[in-house]
């Protein structure tokens, strides 16, 4: 007996907070332009530190979805994430489902790191009455998900995943395996962080990870360049409302894409490096690819990981050619505008790739100039490319070896 065909998951709403602005309408807007959004980030106290730039959230403050009151209370990670998942929420037409029948997943890699950080100062210099009660509740992983479970009211899992810079895919993978297995009606996934704080930038310099180009902050994320340096750390938050198909038509939602296919893999490898030969993000590729029922060729183009370190960039164009071929569909890397979102970065890209297809137009990859010597792919710089409308697949890899990858066709 032949397996049935799993029910199509279409995206319904849309919500983002990110460097670039806090509307998607802003967020295409810079991707298409292909201008970094990195800066010196003159709010800190950097004047110790190697890396002194990154990409800050801006346009928050224009929201109303959050109290002034509500805001104060949560850490930037899950300010950020209750803020895009409330707007993806409000974008979908505030759906109602039968409480119980929902899920809120989360990807997150750290948790609260502003406020862990703040109150160890509290502790240090004046010790351990100072330190804000809260704290345990402001720091946890979770607190993202709980908060939009306690504004949405909804009593079905919220969940966080944690797979460091796939979170936000995967959250959004696993959300369409639940809606797929009848398991939830209507559910609320992406991903949101907030790392920009003195030690985690501190750390990321001791790991040589990110661009040093203090001197040159818009230019300091460049994927694929060979010139590049490493990455450049950001922030922010990206959510999609996801509903099968016949539900959000039943509704008379508006469906801005499928998400048709989802593969992850683990490369088992190490806790900072790539497998060289990029078999582990070839098996995240190729297993959405088959869970969407596609080929290679049918992708029109790819939004890739693109974080601008040397191994990463590398191992990654590896694995597009063993499974494109050389030249392959166009290339964007929206890191080169935003930084890297870490726990966000899937969410956001993903939403990225959806604007590309619905748009037929691939953004440019800021500050791209000339091609690692020995990479195949076929980078999109300098303006947007005009493709064909068609399925757009988004590559997520994060330390430990995670990988994940998401395949989205026309609704």
């Amino acid at each position: 007996m032949a397996t049935p065909s799993p029910a199509p998951v279409v995206i319904t709403g849309i919500g983002v907070v990110t460097p670039a602005g806090c509307t998607p309408g802003e967020l295409w807007a810079a991707l298409r332009a292909g201008r970094s959004t990195a800066a010196v980030l003159d709010h800190l106290d950097l004047s110790r530190h190697k890396v002194r730039i990154g990409c800050r959230v801006r346009g928050l403050e224009d929201s109303d979805l959050l109290s002034a009151k509500d805001a104060r209370r949560m850490d930037p990670f899950a300010r950020y994430g209750v803020t895009a998942a409330l707007a993806a929420h409000r974008d979908a037409g505030s759906p109602r489902p039968d409480p119980a029948r929902t899920a809120i997943l989360v990807g997150n890699a750290v948790g609260g790191r502003t406020t862990s950080d703040q109150e160890s100062a509290h502790y240090t210099a004046d010790g351990p009455h100072r330190v804000n009660p809260l704290m345990p509740l402001l720091t946890m992983p979770n607190a993202a998900a709980a908060q939009i479970a306690m504004r949405l009211r909804w009593t079905g899992p919220a969940t966080t995943i944690a797979t460091t810079c796939a979170s936000g895919a995967d959250a959004i993978g696993q959300a369409v395996a639940l809606l797929r297995a009848g398991r939830a009606d209507v559910v609320v996934a992406g991903g949101c962080e907030a790392t920009l704080s003195p030690v985690t930038l501190a750390g990321f310099g001791n790991l040589n990870a990110v661009s040093l180009r203090n001197d040159e902050p818009d230019q300091a994320c460049r994927p694929f360049d060979a010139d590049r340096d490493g990455f450049v750390m950001g922030e922010g938050a990206g959510f999609v409302v996801l509903e099968r198909a016949r539900d959000a038509a039943a509704r008379g939602a508006r469906a801005y894409a499928e998400v048709a296919g989802y593969g992850a893999t683990c490369d088992a490898h190490h806790l900072s490096m790539p497998l060289p030969d990029g078999s582990g993000a070839v098996g995240a590729m190729t297993a959405a690819l088959t869970d969407a029922g596609l080929t290679p060729a049918d992708i029109a183009h790819v939004n890739a990981h693109g974080t601008s370190t040397p191994h990463n960039d590398r191992a990654e164009a590896t694995a597009l050619t063993k499974v494109f071929g050389t030249g392959g569909p166009p290339v964007t890397a929206s890191k080169s505008v935003l930084g890297h979102l870490i726990g966000a970065a899937g969410a956001v890209e993903l939403i990225a790739a959806v604007q590309a297809m619905r748009a037929g137009e691939v953004p440019p990859t800021a500050n791209h100039e000339r091609l690692e010597p020995g990479m195949d792919i076929d980078v999109v710089h300098t303006r947007p490319r005009p493709v064909p409308p068609g399925p757009a697949l988004s590559n997520s890899f994060g330390f430990g070896g995670h990988n994940a990858s998401l395949v989205v066709v026309p609704a």
